[in-house]
């Protein structure tokens, strides 16, 4: 896992600092700060920057600390001074977190300000960019499927003794084109078909997650299936894919979209009205126009519209700005975001575009 995420954070983060120097640092912001469980990423550069999606920009890879790339409980963070530039980096590690780790040659004049720090908490893994209880049953979950991929996969046929209510423990058959190494797989009922609002193309059908099913047996194109976990009642019809389980280790970074992104909310989960914050959104841009997990966009609520009291006229009021998601899973034309804050509430409809904007 732990090599997972270093990777993902390799390519993230970037050598060249040029754009530290053009960074807002926030006011008040703490000489050094000892990560807690339960800490995020973005719960981090949100302390220390005020574009917290641009944390890369000024992060300092100390080649001193072991594992540089990941942050820990018990890490000191702290801003320094390195070739003129202030850096956020890792200054000292976990149980060792009283040693100095950023030698004098390091820092402008050779100096640092440290203080003595009491003791701190044991490393019990790297943390994430946010708290993945939000989005956990969508990381693996639901999907956004062409017509093709839908039309394809197999689907249920009956269940055990012809029973028609079926749920978690239950036999299933199911027909179609099975992999016979594969021995997880999960069952999904289709879900809305959603078309750009703006061009109307068709953009996909979601896939809407039910639960996970074992392999039993497999004649020809007939497969008996166990289901193993279910949120809801399965029934006939319903599709039959492979379990996609590489997403469970998926980590991604706040990172800044393409510069002249534009798009908007196509769905929100639970079918709200208002859109608050950790709720999940889909959008409908996506890999396509190079949408990768960790993007964060600003979302700007639309004015809403209101009658003149004097002359009867129907008013536009302005758009405000509603609030930031980041994509943590991405599709062709489309991807999923969560809400990370929300200064008001917004609507399916408001547009999306790049934070600094």
């Amino acid at each position: 896992m732990r090599k997972i995420i270093a990777a993902l954070f390799t390519c993230c983060v970037i050598t060249g600092m040029t754009m530290a120097d053009e960074l807002k640092i926030n006011d008040n912001v703490p000489e050094r700060y000892v990560v807690v469980k339960g800490d995020t990423l973005w719960d981090i550069s949100k302390m220390f920057l005020a574009d917290p999606w641009k944390w890369e920009d000024i992060w300092h890879i100390n080649p001193q600390i072991e594992n540089p790339h990941l942050i820990f409980p018990g890490d000191i963070i702290g801003l320094v001074m390195i070739d003129g530039q202030q850096q956020l980096t890792v200054i000292a590690r976990g149980e060792n977190a009283n040693t100095l780790k950023i030698t004098p040659d390091q820092a402008d004049n050779g100096l640092v300000k440290l203080r003595p720090t009491a003791r701190v908490t044991p490393i019990l893994g790297a943390i994430p960019a946010i708290s993945r209880e939000h989005i956990e049953g969508f990381i693996h979950g639901n999907r956004i499927l062409n017509s093709e991929e839908l039309d394809s996969a197999p689907y249920i046929i009956s269940g055990g003794e012809g029973r028609l209510i079926l749920g978690a423990g239950d036999k299933v058959f199911a027909r179609g084109e099975f992999d016979p190494d594969l021995t997880v797989y999960q069952i999904y009922k289709k879900g809305d078909k959603y078309n750009d609002p703006v061009t109307e193309e068709f953009l996909g059908y979601e896939a809407i997650d039910i639960g996970t099913a074992s392999m039993v047996d497999l004649e020809s194109d007939i497969a008996t299936l166990r289901l193993q976990k279910t949120t809801q009642q399965v029934s006939i019809g319903y599709r039959v894919l492979k379990s996609d389980e590489s997403l469970l280790e998926t980590f991604f970074y706040p990172s800044e979209p393409p510069e002249d992104i534009t798009g908007q909310i196509l769905d929100v989960n639970k079918g709200v009205e208002f859109i608050g914050q950790f709720d999940i959104i889909l959008l409908n841009v996506g890999s396509r126009e190079s949408i990768a997990p960790g993007n964060v966009f600003r979302i700007n609520r639309t004015g809403d519209q209101v009658s003149d009291p004097v002359t009867g006229e129907t008013i536009q009021l302005p758009s405000e700005e509603g609030g930031l998601a980041m994509v943590f899973r991405t599709f062709e034309k489309t991807s999923y975001a969560i809400i990370l804050e929300a200064k008001v509430p917004m609507r399916v409809g408001d547009p999306i575009v790049n934070p600094g904007f």
